[in-house]
């Protein structure tokens, strides 16, 4: 059985381990989703086929053996005709048929190649592409993994502004059947409890996008685990612990990018492919053994104790190419083309990296910033919403001042999620810059 099999067999048996798992921290549904993820499944099934492409290409220069045979009836005899003077008859023809009714043969032939200069360049090439492959697989696998993390965040943030929005409604709707009590005994005027209620409908009305948004955060959450849309699934962890798990490790060098490695790996394809447009201009020497074994009858009787007549010969084929009209140069010059494109792609893209570098530390340095301010912001907000309500119940402030203090306070709300959201977003991709995200298990 190939590693394939194995994959698949213990994919099935984990997949059957987490069936009922239905809360997952932010390291366990990376987990999940690198056993379940079915594009992680075929990287790994591209990795075990470019392992058996490896052992093809290094058994074509290796002995090879065929043995083969033929059976021949001849319903005519061929006729052949040569000169009277032969038998004595100068001035005539004479014919007769030559053979026999039946022929049968059997043939062992074995080859193997002494010198190929393209071989042993596809030697290489075929060991290379096992661990180019295995960085498409890598790359496959922080693809997956970086889009967990990231619909995690944004479940975690949902999640609490959801907490956030139930507690608001609650508050408001504790607030308005107090002043309701007030109304009655003419306490209070219309105008004012009807902004009360506007500002309770307004709550309601957040509940729902609020609850649409989570659901929505969890739906892409599972989609991105491949885990059951239809079943529930639970966060273990909130943004306070989201929020406190490190980047980035210091000395990190976009280099460690993998699309600059996969480039990289495409440049050392280039060469190789250059180093082949060479090669093909070496002679190629291959040398075979061939045994053969001939039966000549006129009647059916192969199986019979009768003579087969055998033939034994080796050989060598030697190549040598002299000239081909500017083809092979021409090859060799668009090998070299190829090879200089590749190398300033690769410029270019680390270029293009230090460039991201640059403006994600800015942006993660200045989301920062920002959180820390709509922290103090919401607490604020906060506290003077609750002192506002507590002067209204005594009567010194009015509805329209609490109503005002409530838009406030979800106004900053709203900007700390986003402003939450941007620094999930910023280190999240400087862990995807620095290629940390398989690794920051932090």
């Amino acid at each position: 059985m190939n590693r394939s099999f194995y994959l698949l067999l213990a994919t099935f048996f984990m997949s059957l381990g987490s069936l009922g798992q239905t809360s997952f921290s932010l390291e366990e549904a990376k987990s999940y989703a690198l056993t379940n993820n079915l594009r992680i499944q075929n990287t790994g099934l591209d990795l075990d086929n470019s392992v058996q492409k490896k052992k093809e290409t290094i058994a074509i220069g290796l002995p090879q053996v065929n043995l083969s045979g033929s059976f021949n009836n001849f319903i005519n005899l061929p006729v052949q005709v040569v000169d009277g003077a032969f038998i004595g008859q100068p001035g005539t023809l004479v014919s007769f048929k030559a053979g026999t009714t039946y022929n049968a043969s059997g043939t062992l032939q074995a080859t193997q190649m002494v010198f190929n200069g393209s071989y042993l360049v596809g030697i290489q090439v075929s060991k290379f592409f096992v661990t180019m492959q295995e960085n498409i697989s890598r790359q496959t696998n922080e693809e997956v993994v970086f889009n967990v993390i990231n619909a995690y965040q944004i479940c975690a943030v949902a999640k609490e502004n959801v907490e956030f929005i139930d507690s608001m409604a609650i508050l408001t709707q504790n607030l308005v059947d107090k002043q309701r009590t007030f109304l009655e005994l003419g306490m209070m005027v219309k105008q004012d409890m009807d902004q009360l209620e506007y500002a309770l409908l307004t709550t309601k009305n957040a509940q729902v996008n609020a609850k649409l948004q989570f659901d929505n955060a969890l739906a892409l959450l599972k989609f991105a685990m491949n885990y059951p849309l239809e079943q529930n699934i639970e966060l273990t962890d909130n943004t306070v612990s989201l929020l406190t798990k490190k980047s980035i490790s210091e000395g990190s060098s976009v280099t460690n990018n993998l699309n600059y490695q996969i480039l990289n790996d495409a440049i050392t394809l280039s060469q190789f492919n250059l180093k082949n447009e060479r090669f093909t201009h070496l002679p190629s020497l291959n040398a075979f053994f061939q045994q053969t074994y001939n039966a000549y009858r006129n009647e059916f009787n192969f199986f019979a104790d009768d003579k087969w007549y055998p033939q034994t010969l080796w050989g060598l084929q030697l190549n040598i190419p002299i000239f081909s009209s500017g083809l092979g140069n021409a090859r060799l010059k668009q090998a070299q083309i190829r090879l200089l494109k590749d190398e300033n792609s690769l410029k270019i893209l680390e270029q293009s990296l230090k460039m991201q570098e640059i403006q994600t530390n800015n942006s993660l340095l200045s989301a920062q910033q920002k959180l820390e301010l709509q922290m103090e912001n919401v607490r604020l907000t906060k506290s003077i919403y609750y002192n506002t309500i507590a002067k209204e119940q005594i009567g010194k402030e009015n509805s329209i001042t609490v109503n005002q203090k409530y838009n406030q306070y979800l106004i900053a709300q709203s900007e700390y999620t986003a402003a939450m959201l941007d620094v999930f977003n910023a280190k999240l991709n400087l862990d995807k810059l620095y290629n940390q995200i398989l690794d920051s298990n932090k």
